[in-house]
């Protein structure tokens, strides 16, 4: 089965890219360093610390593996300035509550999503109904059992 394609802007594309350098580069050689130490203090059998260096070996190597899947199924959307203002993936939008309450999200893939630095995937509730507005087009979406409803304000492109 085919996997589907992951959506990225560049920024995030470049991000993966940079942890997976981190991870690679650096993570693994501090890792080996570790247990390296672990192995010279003796023996395995009762050591929590060689035992630590392997789980976390493990886990970065299911990390760097993620990643290298992520990069390798991405497809990098850019959003260039100047074209019609329409949401899509890299696009920021200002919205509007019915309380007058005002807040900018920019629409990104699923693996650049960050709600407490304002990324909404694509994906999310209120990222599939953003795709395709432009300023001025009111929104509503269902969040569990909490109704929504947001005015477009702007769509800028950068």
């Amino acid at each position: 089965m085919t996997k589907k394609p992951v959506q990225l802007t560049p920024q995030g594309f470049e991000k993966i890219k940079e942890e997976l350098r981190y991870l690679v580069e650096v993570k693994r050689q501090q890792i080996s360093d570790n247990m390296g130490t672990a192995i010279a203090d003796g023996d395995l059998r009762e050591s929590a610390a060689y035992d630590e260096a392997r789980m976390e070996q493990s886990a970065n190597e299911a990390r760097i593996a993620d990643l290298e899947e992520i990069i390798h199924r991405a497809v990098v959307v850019e959003a260039k300035a100047g074209e019609a203002e329409i949401a899509r993936l890299g696009a920021s939008l200002v919205l509007e509550d019915a309380s007058g309450q005002q807040v900018t999200y920019q629409l990104v893939g699923t693996h650049e999503a960050d709600i407490l630095d304002n990324r909404i995937s694509d994906e999310s509730p209120l990222g599939r109904v953003l795709l395709g507005k432009r300023s001025g087009d009111r929104v509503s979406f269902k969040m569990g059992r909490t109704q929504s409803e947001y005015t477009v304000l702007d769509v800028s492109l950068s």
